[in-house]
C-alpha cells in the first residue's frame, strides 16, 4: 500500500494527506451550508446553527471507535445494538425490585452507579467477542460484528419484551442527560462529547499507540514483523469502541428516562456515514478524528435541510447514500490528482 496513506507529507507539499482531505470536506461543509441558508427558510440563524453542532453528540461518539478500527482495516458494525442493549440493561439493574405485578416495572433494584458499572461490563463483553473472533480468529470483521449487533439487540429486545423499560427508576437516573451547563441549552453529553473528542485527537496525534493504529491499517503484516502486537491493538480498539457504544447507550437511556429496544437502529450506519464524509479510508491506514467530526456536521447539515424542506425520511436516506458515494469518489479523485 502507498506509504502516502499512513498520513506522512506528499515530496513537495507541506500538508499530510489526512489534512488536505479535512480541508477539502471542511470546503464541502461551507457549501453545503451555503446552499441550504439560501434554500431552507431560517438556517442560518445562531441556534439552528448550535443545533447543527450539538445534535449529533451521540454518533461523534461512537464514530471514533467506527473510525479507529476503519483505520486498522476493520468493521465495527455492533454500535447500535450495543447502545440499545446497554441503554436497557442500565434501566433493569436500576429499577426497584417487586414493586408491582407489570414485569416490566420491576428491575434489580441496584444503586445507579453500580447498574451503570455492570451495563458498561455487558457493552465491553460485546467488544470482547469482536476482538475474539476478529484478532484471533480472523474471521471477517463485518460478519462478526453484524452478528454481536444482532446479539445485543436481541438481549434487548428479550429484556423490554419487545417493547420499553421506564418506570419505577430513580430521579438521579435523568440526572446526566438531562443536565445542562448553567445559562446554556448546551447538555453534559455534549461536553462529554467534546473531551472524547480533544481525548481522541490527542491519542491519534501524539501517541505511539495513536500511530501504530495507522501502520495496522496500512500493513498489518508489516507491522507485526516490526514488532507491533497487532492482536492485543485490536482488542484495545474494539473494548473501546463498545465502551463508548455503552457510553452513549447510558447517556440516552438517561435523557430519555427509558430504555428502548428498538433505540439506536441504523446508527451504525450512521457512524459509518459519517467516518467515509470526513475521509477515514475503507481500506485502512487513512483518516482522522477531525475528518470524522467534519463528516458528521456534513451529515447534520443534509438531514436538518432535508427536514426544513419537508423531504420524507425516504429521500433523507437517500440523500446520505448519495452523498456517501459522491464524498468517496471525490476524496479519491482529489488525492489521485495530488500524487499525478
Amino acid at each position: 500500500m502507498d506509504t502516502n496513506q499512513v498520513g506522512k507529507p506528499v515530496i513537495g507539499s507541506r500538508m499530510s494527506n489526512e489534512s488536505f482531505i479535512t480541508m477539502i470536506m471542511m470546503g464541502v461543509l461551507f457549501l453545503l451550508f451555503g446552499i441550504a441558508c439560501i434554500v431552507v427558510p431560517n438556517f442560518y440563524k445562531p441556534r439552528n446553527m448550535l443545533n447543527l453542532l450539538t445534535n449529533n453528540w451521540y454518533l461523534i461518539i461512537i464514530g471514533i471507535g467506527v473510525s479507529f478500527l476503519l483505520i486498522t482495516g476493520n468493521f465495527d458494525m455492533s454500535v447500535g445494538g450495543n447502545i440499545a442493549m446497554t441503554g436497557v440493561l442500565s434501566v433493569y439493574f436500576c429499577q426497584a425490585a417487586n414493586v408491582s405485578e407489570n414485569v416490566l416495572a420491576n428491575g434489580l433494584g441496584l444503586p445507579y452507579a453500580v447498574a451503570v458499572l455492570m451495563a458498561l461490563l455487558c457493552a465491553m463483553g460485546i467488544g470482547g467477542i469482536n476482538a475474539f473472533f476478529v484478532a484471533r480468529l480472523k474471521v471477517p470483521s463485518i460478519i462478526i460484528t453484524l452478528g454481536t449487533m444482532m446479539l445485543g439487540r436481541g438481549i434487548a429486545q428479550v429484556v423490554t419484551r419487545g417493547a420499553q423499560r421506564n418506570t419505577s427508576l430513580p430521579d438521579v437516573f435523568g440526572v446526566i442527560g438531562n443536565i445542562s451547563i448553567k445559562g446554556t441549552p448546551i447538555k453534559v453529553s455534549v461536553v462529554i462529547m467534546v473531551c472524547l473528542v480533544i481525548a481522541a485527537f490527542i491519542f491519534e496525534k501524539n501517541t505511539v499507540p495513536g500511530r501504530r493504529t495507522y501502520l495496522i491499517g496500512a500493513n498489518k503484516e508489516a507491522a507485526r514483523l516490526s514488532g507491533i502486537k497487532v492482536v492485543r491493538h485490536l482488542t484495545f480498539l474494539y473494548l473501546t469502541s463498545a465502551l463508548l457504544a455503552g457510553v452513549t447507550g447510558i447517556l440516552l437511556a438517561s435523557e430519555f428516562k427509558a430504555g428502548v429496544s428498538s433505540r439506536a437502529t441504523g446508527y451504525e450506519f450512521d457512524a459509518l456515514v459519517i467516518s467515509l464524509l470526513g475521509g477515514v479510508s475503507i481500506a485502512g491506514g487513512f483518516g482522522s478524528v477531525l475528518g470524522m467530526f467534519v463528516g458528521a456536521i456534513i451529515l447534520s447539515v443534509m438531514t436538518s435541510s432535508a427536514t426544513g424542506l419537508l423531504l420524507s425520511p425516504n429521500w433523507q436516506f437517500t440523500l446520505k447514500g448519495v452523498a456517501t458515494l459522491i464524498a468517496i469518489l471525490a476524496q479519491r479523485f482529489a488525492l489521485d490528482r495530488r500524487r499525478g
